[in-house]
């Protein structure tokens, strides 16, 4: 025992059991999966709300199509958050794996295998994954009783004795914790390449020669990537015949998105390199971009997460104001204000909505930019050891925040506007229009000023918020006990 103990000291692996809650990262990990349990635990209370309202009004309640789209929105949206909080949690994983390199050594110095360790990894995404599915359970029980309440004064034909009761609600809560684990366990395949020897180093990212030395790494990105762009391309087609378009479109989407987030150590440097330029050529702002270059791994891990809160944003708005307009140039003469006042609050609530995967991605950057500054300890110290100061420092940490929101907005507007006229293609290309009832054909994509105005602040706002925690972090250390630390 007490060899062991000389090799390997205590740490949170080899401590008391559950210490490796209190690592950097596992807190926002069980934010995600509470945030994502919530989120569709009040839309099952709000679908069975809202059919219990159509129900009880004279007029609608036989309508059973609508009770549908309801529901087929609410599982739409809950999978929607489920896809982004599992993207974020495996990439949130991946990063906290990189940094316990030297610690999953010692443990196979001693005999543990590869496997055990991973094993280990899954257990532990497993509890991330019941404790946030649980407080999401709770909190959005909670929520959910407020809003009845709220409904029940503003309401008319409130439905007598509706229940929070419901029998799906358990369904998000078991679907958060069971993708939750199983983004932890991909999160985690980085275990089994860790070899004893590595107990001689820190934390280890790739860097840029051994990422892009292994094409056939990327070959599972390719077949999703290519699959999606082929179903997508056959959606917009079907679309000119029937709107069930879009449902092949929706699979291509998912498909080809998720080929372009596995495979974001890909397609993300040549973005981020060219957003560098913008920065100018002072020695922060070079440090900065090379920062994110040298390490293109970590850095599309932090970028993927608002890609996706970005693209996902614009996707519906650019849809959305596109069948608007479709709308209008089917109505002749002057068109009165409330015309369209349904579709624009229906437009409002799934903004809203969506924004809700988008603050998950967002709790995902802050994460990933933080564990990022805590790893790299050694590093700023050697950076403040050779004469840089501590605002120096800070700026720089700034400006990495920057170069990754920058170029993950822009990636973000661009997916967003082209899966925004593909869904809108795919399901309207076929609607009869005036005055002949022809099919529509191509439907021109529309892009909402206002909503890409509100992005781009969002993010400027995400880059502060960000970088507020990173860079005070970043100087708390003093240079010699940094480098001890590493």
């Amino acid at each position: 025992m007490t060899a062991v103990a000389t090799v390997v000291p205590e740490t949170r692996a080899t401590g008391p059991r559950f210490a490796w809650l209190r690592d950097r990262g596992m807190g926002a990990s069980i934010l995600v999966a509470g945030l994502s349990a919530a989120f569709g635990v009040i839309l099952v209370e709000v679908t069975a709300y809202i059919e219990a309202v159509l129900q009880a009004d004279p007029f609608i309640g036989d309508s059973e199509t609508l009770a549908f789209v309801v529901a087929l929105l609410s599982v739409l949206l809950t999978a929607v958050a489920m896809y982004v909080a599992a993207i974020v949690t495996a990439n949130t994983f991946a990063t906290i794996i990189a940094g316990r390199t030297r610690q999953i050594a010692l443990m196979r110095l001693i005999g543990a295998t590869a496997r055990s360790q991973r094993a280990e990894v899954g257990r532990q995404g497993m509890i991330v994954g019941v404790l946030g599915a649980a407080i999401g359970l709770i909190v959005g029980l909670l929520i959910s009783a407020v809003g009845v309440q709220v409904g029940t004064q503003l309401i008319a034909n409130d439905p007598i004795g509706f229940s929070l009761a419901q029998p799906f609600i358990a369904l998000p809560a078991i679907g958060v914790a069971l993708t939750t684990w199983a983004a932890a366990w991909a999160g985690s395949r980085r275990v089994l390449s860790v070899t004893p020897l590595q107990a001689l180093g820190g934390s280890v990212e790739r860097t840029h020669d051994e990422v892009s030395g292994k094409p056939s790494r990327h070959v599972g990105s390719w077949i999703l990537l290519i699959t999606g762009a082929v179903l997508l391309a056959g959606g917009v087609i079907i679309g000119l015949m029937t709107p069930l378009g879009v449902v092949i479109a929706f699979f291509g989407g998912l498909l080809s998105f998720t080929g372009l987030a596995l495979g974001s150590v890909m397609f993300m440097p040549p973005v981020l390199r060219l957003v560098g330029r913008l920065f100018g050529s002072s020695a922060t702002a070079r440090l900065a971009a090379e920062n994110a270059l040298r390490y293109p791994e970590r850095s599309s891990r932090m970028a993927i997460g608002v890609v996706m809160g970005v693209t996902l944003v614009t996707m519906f708005a650019v849809a959305l104001e596109s069948a608007k307009r479709l709308m209008m140039s089917q109505v002749t003469g002057e068109i009165p204000e409330e015309f369209f006042a349904p579709f624009d609050a229906f437009a409002a609530i799934m903004m809203v909505l969506v924004a809700v995967s988008a603050v998950i991605a967002a709790v995902g950057l802050v994460n990933l930019l933080t564990i990022g500054v805590v790893q790299r300890r050694r590093e700023l110290g050697l950076l403040r050891s050779i004469g840089l100061s501590n605002r120096q420092v800070r700026r720089m940490v700034l400006l990495e925040a920057t170069h990754i929101t920058v170029a993950a907005t822009l990636t973000g507007l661009v997916l967003g506007v082209v899966y925004g006229w593909i869904a809108a293609q795919s399901l309207l290309g076929s609607v009869p229009t005036l005055p002949d009832f022809t099919p529509a054909g191509l439907v021109a994509p529309q892009i909402p000023w206002i909503p890409i105005a509100i992005i781009v602040v969002a993010t400027a706002v995400l880059t502060l918020v960000a970088a507020a925690t990173p860079t005070r972090l970043a100087t708390r250390v003093a240079p010699v006990e940094a480098l001890a630390a590493g």
